[in-house]
C-alpha cells in the first residue's frame, strides 16, 4: 500500500494548495503533476552546468554530457531496453511520427491498426496512405476490447507493421500486446506501440512484450514536457530514415554529401532537451523507487472505488468495461442530456480538474456514438481514496441537481 501523503508531500503544487482552498487533480492522463526532485534536478542543469553535450570540451559540456548518458541509461534500464535503443523525441507524438514516416515502407505495403488509436497513431498512418500504402484496422467491442482473432484475421502477408495503443485514453482497457506481438511476428511483421498510458502507470518490459517499436512520453510520468521516447532494437532504429538532419547527425559533410552518424545519433538532431532528459531521468528514478507494482495495486483500488461509484449515477454512461479490473485508473463518461464541457465546468468551479472533448481519440467516440466526446477523470499515484470518494460525490450532486 502507498503512503500516499507522503508522496504527495513531495509535490510543491499539492503542498502550496494545501494551506488554502485546495483541489482535486484528476487530469493526470492528459499531463502528470511534477515532484519536487524532478524540479530540482532541471534547475540543476540551468543554474549549474547550463551547456551543450557532444560539442565543448570545458567542464559544463562534459557534465551535461555525463548526466545526459545517465538519463539514457535509467530510461534504457527502466524499460528493460539497452541506452543505444533509446531515441530521445519531444514526445510519444514524435516518436510515433519518426516509424510511421521514417520506417521504410512500400507501394503495396500494409499497414494494421485499430479504431482505439490517439490521433498521434493515426494521423501519420494517414500521410503514408497518401503515398500508396494500404491501411486496415481492427475494431474493439463497445467496451474497447480487442479480440485476437480478428488481428489473426485481419494480418496479411502484406502486412509489415501492426500499430496498437497499449493502454487507450479514452475506454482504459489494456490491449493484449505480448500476444499480439506473437500473431504479428508469426505473420512476419513487426509491433509498434503506443505506450503513452502504460508506461507510466505499470510494469512495461519491451523483452517480454516482445514488442519491435514503443513510444512514450515523459510529462504523463512525472517528468517535464517536451521530452518523450523511442524504443526500438538497435537494426530496426538503423533503417528509420531520419525525418530531421542537422548537427550530432552526421559524421562528416561537404557541399555534396554527407555521412550519417551511428544510431542514436543520426535520429536526434539538433541541440537536445537537456533539462528535460535529465528531468525524466528523475522522474523514473522516482517512480522506480516507490515500485512500478505498487503504483499499479494502488491505482487498481482507485479505479474500484472510481468505476463502482460511478455505475451508481443515474444517467451516466461509463464509456469502457463495468469491471474496474479490467481498466487503468482512468474513467471516461457522459451523463445524458449534458454536454461534456458543461460538466467540466461544473466540476472546475467545485476544484476538481478533468478533461472534457475528444481526448485526442475522434474514431472510438464515434464509434460509441459520443460526438462530442466525454468527460474523463484520470488518476495517479498521488491521488488518495478520499479523493475518488470525494468526486463521485460531487458528480452524484452535478448529476441529481441537473435531472
Amino acid at each position: 500500500m502507498l503512503d500516499t501523503e507522503k508522496i504527495r508531500s513531495e509535490f510543491p503544487i499539492l503542498q502550496k494548495q494545501a494551506s488554502g482552498k485546495g483541489f482535486v487533480y484528476l487530469d493526470s492522463a492528459c499531463t502528470s503533476l511534477k515532484p519536487k526532485p524532478v524540479i530540482d534536478a532541471m534547475n540543476a542543469y540551468y543554474t549549474e552546468f547550463t551547456a551543450c553535450a557532444g560539442r565543448s570540451v570545458h567542464k559544463f559540456a562534459k557534465k551535461t554530457e555525463e548526466e545526459f548518458s545517465v538519463a539514457r541509461r535509467k530510461i534504457a534500464k527502466f524499460i528493460n531496453a539497452k541506452p543505444e535503443e533509446i531515441i530521445w523525441t519531444k514526445n510519444t507524438t514524435e516518436a510515433l511520427n519518426l516509424v510511421a514516416l521514417g520506417f521504410p515502407l512500400e507501394k503495396g505495403d500494409s499497414v494494421l491498426t485499430t479504431n482505439l488509436e490517439h490521433s498521434s497513431g493515426l494521423l501519420p498512418w494517414h500521410m503514408r496512405s497518401e503515398k500508396g500504402i494500404e491501411l486496415d484496422f481492427v475494431s474493439c467491442n463497445k467496451q474497447g476490447e480487442f479480440s485476437l482473432e480478428d488481428f489473426e484475421k485481419k494480418i496479411t502477408r502484406k502486412t509489415k507493421i501492426v500499430s496498437v495503443i497499449h493502454a487507450s485514453n479514452v475506454t482504459a482497457t489494456v490491449s493484449p500486446l505480448k500476444e499480439i506481438a506473437k500473431i504479428a511476428h508469426d505473420n512476419k511483421a513487426l509491433v509498434l506501440a503506443d505506450s503513452a498510458q502504460s508506461v507510466p502507470h505499470f510494469p512495461v518490459d519491451v523483452k517480454k512484450l516482445g514488442i519491435d517499436f514503443l513510444a512514450f512520453s515523459g510529462h504523463k510520468m512525472l517528468g517535464p514536457t517536451g521530452i518523450g521516447c523511442l524504443y526500438a532494437r538497435r537494426e530496426l532504429l538503423e533503417k528509420i530514415n531520419p525525418l530531421v538532419l542537422g548537427g550530432s547527425t552526421i559524421t562528416d559533410t561537404d557541399l555534396h554529401r554527407h555521412v550519417l552518424a551511428d544510431v542514436p545519433m543520426r535520429l536526434e538532431a539538433g541541440i537536445q532537451n537537456y533539462a528535460g532528459a535529465i528531468g525524466l531521468g528523475t522522474a523514473v528514478d522516482f517512480l522506480s523507487k516507490i515500485g512500478m507494482e505498487n503504483i499499479e495495486a494502488h491505482e487498481k483500488e482507485l479505479s474500484k472505488i472510481l468505476v463502482e461509484g460511478l455505475l451508481e449515477i443515474p444517467n451516466l454512461e461509463l464509456i469502457g468495461p463495468s469491471d474496474s479490473q479490467k481498466r487503468s485508473a482512468l474513467a471516461s463518461f457522459n451523463i445524458r442530456g449534458m454536454e461534456p464541457h458543461e460538466i467540466a465546468l461544473m466540476l472546475n468551479d467545485k476544484n476538481f480538474f478533468v478533461r472534457s472533448g475528444m481526448h485526442c481519440a475522434y474514431p472510438i467516440h464515434k464509434f460509441l456514438n459520443f460526438p462530442k466526446g466525454s468527460v474523463r477523470a484520470s488518476l495517479y499515484l498521488y491521488n488518495s481514496k478520499e479523493e475518488a470518494k470525494l468526486f463521485v460525490e460531487e458528480l452524484k450532486g452535478i448529476a441529481k441537481n441537473f435531472s
